[in-house]
C-alpha cells in the first residue's frame, strides 16, 4: 500500500511539473494561436537564472524573480520578433520560435557550460516532507519530516517522500488557481479573452491588443520559466533539459485538446502517473506469462521483445497515448479545436 501512495504523488508531483509546463504553451495559444515551439527553452532559462540569482540573493526569491525576468524576455521578443511575422501565418512563426530554441539552447552552453550544474535545494526543502511508516504495531501511517529514529528500528519499513516535489504540488496548484481567478474573476481577463475573439471590438473599446497579445505571451513564457525553478532544483538544471522536456509539452497540449486549460491538466496528471507507474512496475511480458503459467516456446519465450520491460516502454507510452487520441478523439480529451 506504501508503494502505491508514494508511486502516485510522484506520478501527480511529475503531472503537475507537466502541467505548470503546459499552461504556458496551453495559454499562449489559445490567446494567439501560437504554437510556440520554444517554449521548453524558457522553461531552461527558468532554471538557469534561478540557479545564478540563488548565490546572488537566495532561492526564494530567485523563484520570484527568475521568472519576471524571463518574461521579460518573452515580451521582447513578441514584440520585435513574432509579431512581425503574426501577418504571415503560422509558419513563420514556427520557424522563429524554433530558431529562437537554438539560440537560447548556445546561449545557455556559452554562459554556463555543456554540463549539468549543481543547483540545490533550500534547506527547508532537503529531505523528506513526509516519511510513510510500515511497522507490524501500528499499521501504516505518515509522520511529518524523516522519522529518521522510528525507520532506524528493524521491524518497520519506511518510504519518504521528497519536499521538492511537495513544493512542486503546492505551486503548482497555487499557480493553476491564480491563473484560473486571473482569467474568468478579473477585468484584464476579460479582455484577454475578449481581444481573442473579437480584437477589433476590444480595440474600438480603446484596448491596445498588441500589448494585450504581448502580456499573454509574457505570461506564458514566464509560468514556463517558473516550472524550470522548480524542476531544475528538483531533478537536474543541464543544456539537455529542454530537449528532455520538450516533445512531452506538446503531447500534452495535443492529448488535453489544443487551447484547453483543463484539458492540459487532466493530461498532465494522466501522462504523470502513467509513466511513474510504468517505470515502478518493472515486468516483462516473459514475466507475466511465466507468472500465468503459459509456455509460448524457447524462441518467443526467448525474444527480444518478450525480455522488454514496461519500465524500458515507458518513454514512448505518452506518444502511443497521443496516437490513440488522434484517431478517436482528435479535438483532445477536453479540447474544442479539430487537431
Amino acid at each position: 500500500m506504501e508503494f502505491f501512495i508514494i508511486s502516485m504523488l510522484n506520478g501527480l508531483s511529475y503531472g503537475l511539473l507537466l502541467f505548470m509546463l503546459s499552461s504556458g504553451l496551453t495559454l499562449i495559444f489559445s490567446m494567439m494561436g501560437v504554437l510556440n515551439f520554444a517554449h521548453a527553452s524558457f522553461y531552461m532559462l527558468g532554471a538557469y537564472f534561478a540557479y545564478t540569482l540563488t548565490g546572488l540573493i537566495g532561492f526564494w526569491p530567485a523563484l520570484v524573480v527568475a521568472p519576471i525576468l524571463v518574461a521579460g524576455l518573452g515580451a521582447l521578443f513578441e514584440k520585435f520578433s513574432l509579431r512581425k511575422v503574426h501577418k504571415f501565418g503560422h509558419v513563420p512563426e514556427l520557424l522563429v520560435t524554433f530558431g529562437l530554441s537554438y539560440i537560447i539552447l548556445e546561449v545557455v552552453q556559452l554562459i554556463w557550460g555543456r554540463t549539468a550544474v549543481e543547483f540545490s535545494p533550500p534547506e527547508t526543502l532537503k529531505g523528506s516532507a513526509f516519511t510513510v511508516v510500515k511497522s507490524a504495531a501500528d499499521g501504516l501511517h505518515m509522520v511529518w519530516g524523516s522519522a529518521g529514529d522510528l525507520c532506524a528500528q528493524a521491524d518497520v519499513a519506511c518510504t519518504p517522500f521528497p519536499a521538492t516535489r511537495a513544493a512542486i504540488m503546492v505551486i503548482a496548484v497555487l499557480m493553476l488557481v491564480s491563473v484560473w481567478l486571473l482569467l474568468t474573476r478579473t477585468r484584464i481577463g476579460y479582455v484577454i479573452q475578449a481581444a481573442l475573439t473579437h480584437p477589433d471590438m476590444v480595440e474600438a473599446l480603446g484596448h491596445n491588443v498588441p500589448r494585450v497579445f504581448m502580456t499573454v505571451f509574457a505570461a506564458g513564457t514566464g509560468l514556463a520559466a517558473l516550472a524550470g525553478v522548480v524542476g531544475g532544483v528538483t531533478f537536474v538544471t543541464e543544456p539537455a533539459m529542454a530537449v528532455t522536456v520538450g516533445p512531452i509539452i506538446f503531447v500534452v497540449v495535443v492529448v488535453g485538446g489544443m487551447g484547453s486549460l483543463a484539458g492540459a491538466f487532466v493530461a498532465s496528471l494522466l501522462i504523470g502517473v502513467l509513466q511513474t507507474f510504468a517505470i515502478a512496475f518493472d515486468y516483462s511480458l516473459r514475466g507475466l506469462y511465466e507468472g500465468l503459467g503459459i509456455s509460448l516456446g524457447n524462441a518467443i519465450d526467448n525474444s527480444t521483445l518478450m525480455n522488454l520491460t514496461i519500465a524500458q516502454v515507458a518513454p514512448i507510452l505518452p506518444y502511443l497515448l497521443l496516437v490513440l487520441v488522434l484517431i478517436f478523439r482528435p479535438r483532445g480529451l477536453l479540447g474544442t479545436r479539430e487537431g
